[in-house]
C-alpha cells in the first residue's frame, strides 16, 4: 500500500517552463502537458503567461510566473510592475527572487520591504507568492532570517532555489526552512527533484510543492508503481 495517490503527487508539482531555449511551441506543449496531468501549476516565462492562461482556463492547474528572475537584483518598483503585469495577464502564482546582494549585505530592512511590496500586490488580487532564496549562495543564518521575514510579511511559500544556481534542494535546507517558517506557510523544493523517490523523500519532510522539469517521468513512475501494487 502507498500513502499517496497519483492526484496527490500531481498536486505537488509546479511544472517548470523557464529554460531560456524553450520555443513558443515547446511552451504550448508544456502547458498542455500540465493540463493533461493536472499538476498544481505551470511556472512559465512572463511573456507567455497569457498563453498559459488561455490553455489552462477552467482547469485546476494554476498559472505561475517569475518576478525578479533569476538573480533578484531588480528594483522593488520593477518587481511590483512585473507582479501587476503578470496578474493582469492571468497569473495567480508568483515566484519572486529575493535581492541576493542585499541579503548577503545584511540589509534586512530593504529585503523585508522588497518582499512585502510584492506580497501586497499579489494578495490584493488573491494571487500567491513563493519567495526564492537561492540557498547555495547563502549561509544558514541568512536562510533562517529570510524564513522569519517571509513569515512576518505573510508570504505563501518559501522556496529553495531558482533552479539555475549551483545547488539544489538539500534535506538540510528543507528541514531548516520548515523549522523556521510559520506553519501556515508552505515550503517549495526546487533544484534536483527529478524522480518519484526524491519527491516522496521531500514530502516526508513536510514539503508541499516542488519545481520540476521531469514532471512526466515522475508521474509515469508514480502511475506504474500504483498499478503494480494494485495487481
Amino acid at each position: 500500500m502507498t500513502d499517496w495517490t497519483l492526484e496527490e503527487i500531481a498536486s505537488m508539482i509546479d511544472h517548470s517552463l523557464l529554460q531560456p531555449k524553450l520555443t513558443d511551441e515547446e511552451l504550448f506543449a508544456g502547458c498542455q502537458l500540465a493540463k493533461d496531468w493536472q499538476v498544481a501549476s505551470v511556472c512559465i516565462k512572463p511573456y507567455a503567461v497569457r498563453l498559459a492562461a488561455s490553455i489552462l482556463a477552467r482547469t485546476s492547474t494554476a498559472v505561475g510566473t517569475t518576478v525578479g528572475f533569476p538573480h533578484g537584483g531588480h528594483t522593488t518598483a520593477t518587481k511590483m510592475f512585473e507582479a501587476e503585469q503578470a496578474i493582469r495577464d492571468g497569473a495567480t502564482e508568483l515566484d519572486m527572487v529575493v535581492n541576493i546582494g542585499k541579503v548577503l549585505s545584511d540589509q534586512w530592512s530593504s529585503v523585508t520591504s522588497d518582499i512585502r511590496a510584492v506580497v501586497e500586490v499579489a494578495h490584493a488580487s488573491q494571487a500567491i507568492v513563493k519567495v526564492i532564496f537561492e540557498n547555495s549562495m547563502l549561509d544558514d543564518a541568512h536562510k533562517i532570517k529570510l524564513c522569519e521575514i517571509c513569515s512576518q510579511v505573510n508570504a505563501d511559500f518559501v522556496k529553495t532555489a531558482t533552479g539555475y544556481g549551483e545547488g539544489g534542494a538539500t534535506n538540510h535546507d528543507l528541514m531548516l526552512m520548515r523549522k523556521h517558517t510559520a506553519p501556515h506557510i508552505g515550503v517549495k523544493a526546487a533544484g534536483g527533484i527529478r524522480t518519484l523517490e526524491r519527491l516522496l523523500e521531500v514530502r516526508q519532510l513536510g514539503i508541499t510543492r516542488i519545481g520540476a522539469t521531469a514532471t512526466v517521468a515522475i508521474l509515469k513512475e508514480a502511475k506504474t508503481m500504483l498499478a503494480t501494487r494494485e495487481d
